[in-house]
């Protein structure tokens, strides 16, 4: 097995104030991110909100992880997947660039935990294959870049 050193550089991972119902993400790039890599972040949040708000991130129900690796002819308890805990995302903003950084606005819902380690493990093959990726911070603020209002996107009405 390579130690993570074998494989160059190791985007840093660091969790600030988390709340699961208003939480940014932060990322900080090693140059800052053309146009084309810009799209390809857009695209990395939105597909993993989408699956997300699909409740893809429901670690009540992970029955071919935890068989682990001989799966043939697993026998798939359908009872146990329809029956499991809501684990949906609500809502997102669209991804915003300053310089080297980009944020991202998340309701996790219910979602589990599992969804911000298949974020963090994404993030980190991307940033070997296409831009690299300093550091990735999960929730707080960054205090050279405010969250606007009480730190929810402007879409939000704070009156409803």
């Amino acid at each position: 097995m390579l130690s993570s050193a074998a494989w160059g550089f190791v985007m840093q991972v660091e969790f600030r104030e988390c709340d699961f119902f208003n939480l940014w993400i932060w990322l900080r790039f090693e140059t800052v991110p053309s146009n084309m890599e810009q799209q390809y972040i857009d695209e990395v949040f939105s597909s993993w909100f989408f699956l997300g708000k699909l409740g893809g991130f429901n670690a009540e129900n992970l029955q071919v992880q935890d068989t682990g690796l001989d799966i043939n002819y697993l026998p798939y308890d359908e009872d146990r997947l329809g029956n499991s805990m809501l684990s949906v995302m609500h809502n997102t903003s669209e991804v915003e660039y300053q310089g080297l950084w980009a944020r991202c606005w998340f309701d996790l819902g219910t979602s589990d935990a599992i969804a911000l380690d298949v974020l963090i493990n994404a993030l980190e093959q991307f940033s070997r294959e296409y831009v690299v990726i300093e550091a990735c911070y999960i929730g707080g603020e960054n205090p050279d870049w405010p969250i606007p209002g009480s730190g929810q996107p402007e879409f939000i009405d704070e009156d409803a």
